[in-house]
């Protein structure tokens, strides 16, 4: 089995459940959306003091990003590089978001919800919530799957 085929049964998996999609664009935009709230949701959560000794940035938003990163490195080194510039953004965000005027928390929570709607919107044609419950267990896979499908379009290897 090529080194492709067993890194991307996962995406493959994923894009299996996400060939018929009602609205693709609309999907799309709402997997950030979801990213986002996720990751700023967990940023805004209480730490213990011990995260505070090793950084003032760790929380459990830097916390998963920093899991989420090393997951990508497991599975494919080039969706890792790809996703790097991804997840920087997303936790400039949240400094940006944590710096702002605005409640980080409300922010968050609203990414979240209108992210869980529009990915409802866009999965329209499928009967159910399955779909919806799979997307937000999976939320760190979605990106990876919108950079894969880049990534075959330039024919770069992953």
């Amino acid at each position: 089995m090529s080194e492709e085929a067993e890194n991307d049964g996962w995406l493959e998996r994923y894009a299996e459940s996400h060939r018929n999609l009602t609205y693709p664009w609309l999907y799309r935009v709402a997997i950030l959306m979801v990213v986002l709230g996720v990751v700023g949701a967990l940023w805004t959560l209480p730490v213990p003091l011990q995260f505070y000794e090793i950084s003032p940035l760790l929380n459990w938003g830097s916390a998963f990003l920093m899991a989420t990163a090393i997951y990508y490195f497991i599975i494919s080194l080039s969706i890792a590089i790809g996703m790097l510039p991804f997840l920087i953004g997303v936790a400039a965000s949240q400094l940006w978001l944590e710096q702002s005027d605005y409640s980080a928390t409300r922010v968050s929570i609203g990414f979240l919800v209108a992210g869980t709607i529009a990915l409802w919107l866009g999965h329209r044609s499928k009967p159910g919530l399955k779909p919806l419950f799979d997307d937000l267990m999976l939320t760190m896979i979605g990106p990876a799957w919108m950079l894969s499908i880049i990534y075959r379009r330039l024919g770069i290897p992953f």
